[in-house]
């Protein structure tokens, strides 16, 4: 036997061990059978293993090359699994439904949020990310997101667990969420609101004035600002990050209707 492949610090990996943990993310991610998946790093094989039975294909992405062989090999006899190596980032996205799945670099987050995201056949994305993360871009922390709000719409944001962070080798500072983000089947706007929708939610985040009301002000007269709080039941000096996406589609629907 070689030895044990050493986690890489530049590629922010944090192998996760804990098998209860795996087979709980498998099955938050993976809930019914599902024609195609993307794992988004599969370092060593251990959610692999758990996604594969899950799906009719699996495509398993890996940018560490020492990783490769040893998981080509684990699923050699699963013709439906394959090992792609590379930077999932780089891959381009499929043209019929598929989902995806997996434990993030933390470092990385961001940039594969946005690439699941700007993927038109993505019907849903379960990953593995820093807790403080998750909680940032799903409101647990009584608060919203830009990004969160803008994609409301067409996407649902939801924390739905945490892995400790003693489940990964080698150890992080911090604990784990799972974020599930899923695409709406039927959108919350039309797509002839979505420009609307983007210009006032990005005006109301541009932070002029202190509060939301005096950035919405900008650009709509005071009277139907005030009305449009007073549908969404806030008050006037509401700071914009108290703000839940249910309230803005109220406001959209007063100031832009």
């Amino acid at each position: 036997m070689g030895r044990p492949t050493r986690a890489s610090r530049a590629l922010s990996q944090n192998f996760l061990a804990d098998r209860r943990a795996a087979a709980r993310l498998a099955g938050l991610a993976v809930p019914r059978p599902t024609p195609l998946l993307l794992e988004v790093g599969a370092g060593k094989g251990a959610l692999t293993e758990l996604l594969a039975p899950r799906c009719r294909r699996l495509l398993a992405y890996e940018i560490d090359s020492r990783l490769v062989p040893p998981l080509r090999e684990r699923f050699s006899d699963a013709p439906h699994v394959q090992v792609v190596e590379g930077d999932f980032l780089g891959a381009r996205p499929p043209r019929t439904p598929f989902a995806v799945a997996g434990n993030v670099p933390f470092s990385r987050t961001a940039d594969i949020v946005d690439w699941c995201l700007r993927a038109p056949a993505l019907t849903d994305a379960t990953l593995l990310t820093q807790l403080e993360y998750a909680r940032k871009r799903t409101g647990d922390y009584g608060g919203w997101t830009l990004l969160t709000v803008l994609s409301w719409p067409r996407y649902e944001w939801r924390l739905v667990g945490r892995v400790g962070r003693y489940s990964f080798r080698p150890v992080p500072r911090v604990d784990a969420g799972i974020l599930r983000i899923e695409r709406r089947r039927t959108p919350l706007l039309e797509p002839s609101a979505q420009y609307s929708w983007r210009h006032l939610v990005e005006l109301g985040f541009s932070g002029v004035g202190g509060s939301l009301r005096a950035s919405l002000c900008r650009a709509h007269p005071r009277r139907r600002v005030d009305a449009a709080l007073r549908v969404a039941r806030l008050d006037r000096a509401v700071l914009v990050g108290a703000v839940s996406p249910e309230q803005w589609l109220r406001l959209h629907a007063v100031l832009v209707a």
